[in-house]
């Protein structure tokens, strides 16, 4: 049975609320519904436990990061790259996943990103849900989640937001506004600033500041993101037979890539172009 919870938002949410710009074409509403509306679904729920390919690269990813400064002592060790796979127990993945991870540690071990850095704040990446925030808007609160790859302070008090990214996807700067967002509360005495870095080809994003203001602004879309999907989350509680009017397809040749298309009765309908 569908419980309805608290109102909260998070970068996820936003992406499945609304698509990144150029991404109109391909963006699926009912995507959202069969993740945050029918998740416990038992058909739902064991898609959602397999991970994809690109999905087990970049876990594998930022795992490799976290253990070559857990254990820093690999990153001038020649055989760094062959025992932090070894940790990863790489060997268990298909012959895909070893190879492109196996090129990110090599990349890495050739150049680490963080090495000399004050970090913070390193995750392993499968720590799972990170603590809400509780965000105290004035006409709608919500509470936030934000779980950030990586922290590091420069400048004396200022501090770097990095999120750490694999294959060929385009950066969505809403991700570092959500972290912005996360670190004036987490970090209240701070200035925080944003950046992305694709392990996979060695590519750095510009910088992601924000003032006062704009995290103001920030806010409000995200409390109107939240409200959003918590007034279809209402909807299709009082009436689950409306599921596709609440979260409306939209098929396509992009429907080989989602992981419903199994179950979802609009997938490939409609093809690109007609």
């Amino acid at each position: 049975m569908f419980i309805l919870g608290r109102p909260f938002a998070s970068y996820h949410l936003w992406s499945l609320v609304a698509p990144a710009v150029g991404q109109e074409r391909w963006h699926c509403q009912m995507k959202r519904g069969f993740i945050k509306a029918r998740q416990k679904d038992p058909i739902v729920k064991e898609l959602l436990a397999h991970a994809t390919p690109p999905q087990r690269i970049g876990i594998l990813a930022q795992k490799g990061v976290y253990e070559f400064h857990h254990r820093s002592e690999l990153l001038s060790q020649p055989d760094g790259v062959e025992k932090v796979a070894q940790l990863l127990k790489l060997n268990k993945s298909t012959e895909e996943v070893q190879q492109r991870v196996i090129q990110i540690l090599k990349n890495y071990h050739h150049a680490p990103l963080l090495e000399g850095k004050h970090i913070v704040q390193l995750t392993r990446g499968d720590e799972g849900f990170p603590r809400p925030i509780s965000i105290k808007q004035v006409e709608y609160p919500f509470r936030l989640y934000a779980a950030m790859d990586c922290i590091f302070s420069e400048n004396g008090s200022r501090l770097h937001i990095i999120d750490f990214k694999t294959g060929k996807s385009a950066f969505d700067q809403r991700q570092a506004l959500v972290y912005l967002v996360a670190a004036r509360y987490l970090y209240p005495h701070n200035y925080a600033v944003a950046s992305f870095y694709n392990l996979e080809h060695c590519k750095k994003s510009v910088l992601i500041t924000v003032s006062s203001s704009q995290l103001d602004t920030i806010e409000n879309q995200l409390a109107q993101v939240a409200q959003k999907h918590q007034q279809d989350l209402r909807r299709y509680e009082q009436k689950p037979v409306n599921f596709s009017k609440i979260f409306p397809p939209n098929p396509g040749n992009h429907c080989r890539y989602c992981a419903f298309n199994s179950i979802c009765e609009f997938s490939g309908f409609k093809q690109i172009g007609e």
